[in-house]
């Protein structure tokens, strides 16, 4: 696994993933903003009209024949959650054909970050309550990254940074995904319905083909896609995985006369969808707990809540952290030399964020005990509060020292919408600059002239 002597990690991006992170960057802070707002109006909701709010929860809807006569809190983490997974399954696609995994070398990095980052909170947990003599069932709860609430952190408080870092986060919460989706897949299948999950396969592979053959129009997928979640929902295989399978399946890569992927423009439509709708809606039917001192004491001091704290707040920032330092350490790539550790480890902070997955792993975790569930739920959310506010203070600190390294990425003295640091390279962008830096001089000139011409015509006597 040798690499050049001069590689970096977290270098400059080239100009198109530069660009693509700050389209998703601008898409997952609304939405970051809005699932923010949905918690908060949840916690409201269930503290001050407990009664009402499970009565919506528990309110069921939808086709008995099916076995889709679900509730409203199995509609919000089953169904719109698909959204949510099938636009993570477009990421990871793209980021596998056009972004940092296309490269096994560079994707070294965010891939050991990322396994490292969901190895030591599960270990924390499991530490925590085999100590405490608590059920390990819980152990994968906070292994998982909330991707909208972490770049919505990011965005907000980080504004300078280097785009590699938040290119950094957003790799990381991509592969952070997929392996919670494995996780879900592999942990928290119940009694499979072969026919079911056999129809949902031959659902996928008409969908494919179909994908392969060209055609167009939603009117076609949209009802297709339904029926294959359907049937995975009844296979017993967790819904989500369905709309993951969809997503990896678009793809990413123009062809000639293309200007945008068919991957591109699908996750153009569903994002907002997916950031704007599905998420929040997920969190206001499920981030609804009790919270009072009683409940907070609780949170700190059983096993199960405690270790999900931890695993959230220490396992995800040691692990994240020290996942990077391993991969810079045992090959021969270097950490790019205008960022420090600090930095790293801030983002590392961040990763602790681990709202939307993490409350769906609790719910299908503790499933049947609901006084537990709402408990960890509990944990999900402080443990998430915590990672932000810690990030937020250590990203601050380091985002003083980047402004001018920012003003300098976003310089474009030639005025031509590319940055000048992509251009220096450019034999065509040396004569541009000449050429400004020659009007500007004269430019100089002239005025120099006309204030010493005004000097003269104001000394010179009447």
């Amino acid at each position: 696994m040798s690499v050049s002597n001069d590689r970096k990690f977290l270098g400059r991006l080239s100009l198109p993933e530069r660009q693509y992170l700050a389209d998703a960057l601008r898409t997952e802070t609304v939405g970051g903003v809005l699932l923010l707002l949905a918690a908060v109006a949840a916690l409201i909701w269930a503290n001050t009209l407990g009664s009402g709010y499970e009565a919506v929860q528990d309110f069921h809807m939808g086709p008995a024949a099916l076995g889709l006569d679900l509730s409203i809190q199995h509609w919000a983490a089953d169904g719109l959650l698909a959204v949510f997974f099938f636009v993570a399954g477009i990421e990871l696609k793209r980021e596998l054909v056009a972004g940092e995994l296309r490269d096994p070398k560079a994707a070294m990095l965010p891939v050991v970050a990322a396994l490292c980052g969901m190895a030591a909170p599960a270990l924390v947990y499991t530490l925590v309550n085999t100590l405490g003599d608590g059920p390990l069932d819980g152990w994968a709860v906070p292994t998982a990254t909330d991707i909208a609430f972490a770049l919505a952190v990011l965005a907000v408080i980080g504004t300078s940074l280097p785009s590699a870092l938040r290119a950094f986060l957003l790799t990381l919460a991509v592969v952070d995904d997929l392996f919670a989706i494995l996780i879900i897949a592999v942990f928290f299948t119940s009694d499979l319905n072969f026919a079911a999950l056999g129809g949902a396969a031959a659902g996928l592979v008409v969908f494919w083909l179909l994908l392969r053959k060209g055609v167009r129009g939603w009117y076609v997928y949209v009802p297709l896609a339904l029926v294959i979640w359907a049937l995975m929902y009844n296979s017993g295989v967790h819904a989500t995985i369905a709309g993951v399978a969809m997503g990896l399946m678009l793809r990413c890569t123009t062809r000639e006369g293309e200007k945008h992927s068919p991957g591109e423009r699908v996750e153009h439509l569903v994002r907002p969808l997916s950031a704007g709708l599905a998420v929040p809606l997920f969190a206001l039917f499920s981030a609804g707990v009790s919270i009072s001192g009683g409940a907070i004491h609780h949170v700190f001091t059983q096993p199960v809540t405690l270790g999900v704290v931890l695993g959230l707040v220490v396992g995800k920032a040691v692990g994240v952290f020290g996942g990077t330092w391993l991969a810079a350490r045992f090959t021969r790539a270097e950490l790019n030399p205008d960022l420090a550790w600090p930095d790293v480890f801030a983002v590392a902070t961040l990763a602790g964020i681990g709202f939307t997955v993490s409350l769906l792993i609790g719910e299908l975790a503790f499933a049947g005990d609901d006084a537990l569930t709402d408990e960890v739920k509990a944990a999900v959310l402080i443990g998430s509060l915590v990672a932000a506010v810690l990030a937020s203070v250590l990203l601050k600190l380091r985002d003083r020292k980047y402004r001018t390294l920012c003003a300098d990425e976003d310089r474009d003295d030639d005025e031509d919408g590319i940055p000048d640091i992509y251009e220096q390279d450019d034999p065509e962008y040396h004569l541009r600059m000449a050429e400004i830096y020659e009007r500007k001089a004269a430019e100089h000139r002239e005025r120099a002239q006309l204030a010493g011409a005004s000097r003269d015509g104001a000394d010179r006597p009447a």
